[in-house]
């Protein structure tokens, strides 16, 4: 297997998009990766959505994009795997290119949502659990996670309040990440007092519906030295699955594909979990966070939300999280398809460049509406890949390099995706 880099880095502003199509979405992230890579040509695409076939009745993205985006004639398929769809797009990427399938390859994730009712979504949305037992039921992403997090609150005696850390955290880092949807501070008890969704879950506590799209390139790390100052090493990635409706599961609150993941992610990599010094978690709820930062071992079970009550979660923690808004702020690349994804992957990179995807979430994002200036790049060998990670994680640490890793870990209810990457010579910034 060849070790693996990314070279170029794409995303759109996450909110309302209601005058650019799904395809329109996917082509401005596309042409932006490519342009920051420095190339006009893939030899494979690989297309992270979870909704299209409802939302925009759309099949068939792959061949779909290609042809759009000017590519005809090269390997082109759509990815599925739920909220975790960019982040397999991803690993799929990695994987040709590793494998020696293809030595440039694009995974782009594309969500297009508001175009439709909250009715039609939440249908929708109703497809990414079991949808015979628990769709059938009314059992929509909401609520599981009212079901995930009342279980929690009982088990161990932890009141709703004690989560809000994390929404205010996801807020605070959105609010510099000029691509995040709502960029406003969340006030301290205002988590709590939030209309109800899914009790326990309020308005505060979920990621939003939103419009978004995020690619990375791909190609061999020899290869990658010739094109960008500082490439991004893909240093460990993995996919890992439990069963998909909770009463399968012998126990709701132990994620078992989170850990499966992030495992052998990391064991690939060659680092331990001490070793890395930016986490990106599916914040779609609270409570996930809380049950990841146990699974990947950040805390015993039952103490995952004492992170967010603590300053150890912030820019300057031992685990800065959502360091670009996560899902609660609606960053670009990680909502359903964008990129990473959303189900149970571990990426590990080394930092050196631009972030893994970017995709899956949406707690921080643009303002709906917001105009914004010229959006364009200096030539790749300037450093964009660089420049762009450090944008897009706004990692402020300021304490010296550290030893650079950042991983990237999505997660619902069933797959997890997991990959870790490091820049060489790359401090956080």
């Amino acid at each position: 297997m060849r070790d693996v880099s990314i070279i170029g880095l794409g995303q759109t502003p996450v909110g309302e998009h209601y005058d650019i199509s799904l395809r329109g979405l996917a082509l401005q992230a596309m042409r932006a990766a490519m342009q920051d890579a420095g190339l006009e040509r893939v030899a494979a695409l690989f297309v992270g959505n979870a909704l299209a076939g409802q939302l925009s009745r759309q099949e068939h993205l792959g061949a779909l994009l290609a042809d759009y985006a000017g590519l005809l004639g090269i390997e082109a398929a759509r990815v599925d795997a739920g909220e975790a769809s960019g982040g397999a797009a991803l690993r799929q990427a990695y994987i040709a290119v590793a494998s020696g399938g293809a030595d440039v390859a694009m995974a782009v994730g594309v969500e297009k949502m508001t175009d439709q009712t909250a009715v039609d979504r939440l249908d929708a949305a109703t497809g990414l659990t079991d949808r015979e037992f628990e769709g059938a039921q009314g059992t929509a992403p909401a609520a599981v996670g009212g079901l995930l997090m009342r279980r929690y609150m009982h088990e161990y005696g932890v009141a709703l309040e004690a989560f809000e850390g994390f929404s205010i955290n996801a807020h605070a880092n959105g609010a510099s990440n000029p691509n995040a949807m709502y960029r406003s501070p969340l006030k301290p008890g205002a988590f709590a007092r939030a209309p109800m969704v899914a009790d326990p879950v309020t308005l505060f506590d979920m990621a939003p519906d939103a419009d978004g799209a995020a690619a990375l390139v791909l190609c061999p790390t020899e290869m990658a030295r010739d094109l960008v100052p500082q490439p991004v090493r893909v240093a460990g990635s993995a996919l890992a699955t439990d069963a998909l409706p909770l009463h399968d599961r012998t126990d709701p609150l132990a994620l078992r594909a989170v850990e499966a993941a992030v495992s052998r992610a990391l064991r690939q990599a060659g680092i331990g979990i001490e070793d890395v010094d930016v986490f990106e978690l599916h914040d779609a709820f609270t409570v996930l966070t809380a049950l990841q930062l146990e699974a990947i071992g950040l805390a015993a079970r039952g103490a995952g939300w004492k992170l967010a009550a603590s300053d150890a979660i912030g820019l300057a923690g031992r685990a800065p999280l959502a360091t670009f808004g996560g899902l609660k702020a609606g960053e670009p690349a990680r909502r359903d398809g964008r990129l990473p994804g959303g189900r149970s992957g571990a990426p590990v990179a080394r930092r050196g460049g631009s972030q893994p995807g970017g995709g899956g979430g949406a707690r921080a994002g643009a303002q709906p509406g917001e105009r914004r200036g010229d959006r364009s790049r200096p030539h790749p060998r300037k450093g964009n890949v660089r420049q762009g990670l450090a944008r897009k994680s706004t990692c402020l640490i300021g304490n010296g390099v550290r030893k650079g890793y950042l991983a990237v870990f999505e997660s619902r209810s069933v797959p997890y995706f997991g990959q870790v990457v490091k820049a060489p010579g790359y401090g956080l910034y």
